[in-house]
């Protein structure tokens, strides 16, 4: 995979086949002009925004940046009708959706000249996402942090498996930390990657300083996917997650684990850094991140190490 012809930087007009992932608490402003101004694609998550916040996030990133960035929607978010049209009205050029049906708004944002991307879990969304008409998909394995699939597939099987069911360009998501697990997801069929839990401990995330200590001394097994009654969610193991983990084994119903959960569960872990009774979203490799760095440099160090083990291979 090399910048020249690559049909994610060709799809989204950047330097390098690297997308930040839409994270709830992190991926504001900062973090996405940061990673746009250093060549990947910068998105700004709006699934903790309000209406009008997401609008704030949009004009300083385009204060911030002259390149490209976008919007990344979970298409569960209450007032997504609002979202859309401050999306369309700050003329937002590229949206990733997700948590969702692609169908319902893809026409839409496409009518408008917009980019649009979806995410999935599995071949079967993957073809209906083909289907709904977008431009990309993103194919986010087990591994990842935040909001999963229930089938539970790795990204190490699901990503042939999408490129062989679809023609459309193609990211891989989940476990994707350095240039190591870039270049294999492109052995895969894979034509770029989004990058979520690095980023996450970047110095632009923004996150609480608390969170992205305790990302960076994360050990393996310290994340655990939980809450599959509600949405599938992988988290850091706290005081929390033992409170989900006893209510689901007595049987808890979905009400129960969503009054549990409550509205503020992942904004005081993640934004407040409330470590033991906040929502702390990571993915598994964690464990692989030890240092807080700036987002251009996360970003230059994966492409390096990239580059320099494709040579290497190929030799």
């Amino acid at each position: 995979m090399s910048k020249s012809g690559n049909r994610i930087c060709d799809l989204f007009s950047i330097e390098f086949p690297i997308v930040q992932a839409g994270m709830v608490w992190c991926s504001g402003w900062r973090l996405a002009s940061a990673v746009s101004n250093a060549g990947g694609l910068g998105l700004i998550g709006a699934g903790s925004m309000y209406p009008e916040v997401l609008r704030e996030h949009i004009r300083k990133c385009k204060a911030a940046t002259t390149r490209p960035f976008g919007v990344n929607v979970p298409l569960l978010y209450p007032e997504i009708d609002t979202l859309m049209k401050i999306i369309t009205e700050e003329q937002v050029k590229i949206v990733f959706t997700s948590a969702g049906n692609p169908g319902t708004w893809t026409g839409f944002l496409k009518e408008k000249g917009i980019t649009v991307v979806h995410v999935v879990s599995s071949t079967k969304f993957a073809r209906k996402a083909e289907q709904a008409g977008v431009d990309g998909i993103v194919a986010e394995g087990f591994e990842a942090g935040g909001h999963n699939g229930r089938e539970e597939t790795t990204t190490l099987v699901l990503i042939p498996m999408v490129r062989d069911a679809v023609s459309l360009p193609l990211i891989a998501a989940g476990g994707i930390a350095d240039g190591r697990a870039m270049l294999a997801a492109t052995v895969l069929g894979a034509e770029g990657v989004q990058v979520g839990s690095r980023f996450a401990a970047s110095e632009e995330s923004s996150a609480h300083r608390s969170f992205k200590e305790k990302v960076t001394s994360a050990a393996e097994g310290d994340t655990m996917l939980t809450l599959k009654q509600l949405t599938p969610v992988r988290l850091i193991k706290n005081n929390f997650f033992q409170q989900v983990q006893q209510a689901e084994q007595r049987g808890a119903s979905a009400t129960e684990l969503s009054t549990l959960l409550g509205t503020r569960r992942a904004k005081r872990g993640i934004f407040e850094g409330d470590l033991e009774e906040g929502e702390l979203e990571i993915g598994q490799v964690a464990a692989a991140i030890r240092k807080i760095q700036p987002a251009a440099e996360i970003l230059q160090e994966m492409w390096q190490q990239y580059v320099s083990l494709r040579k290497t291979l190929c030799t």
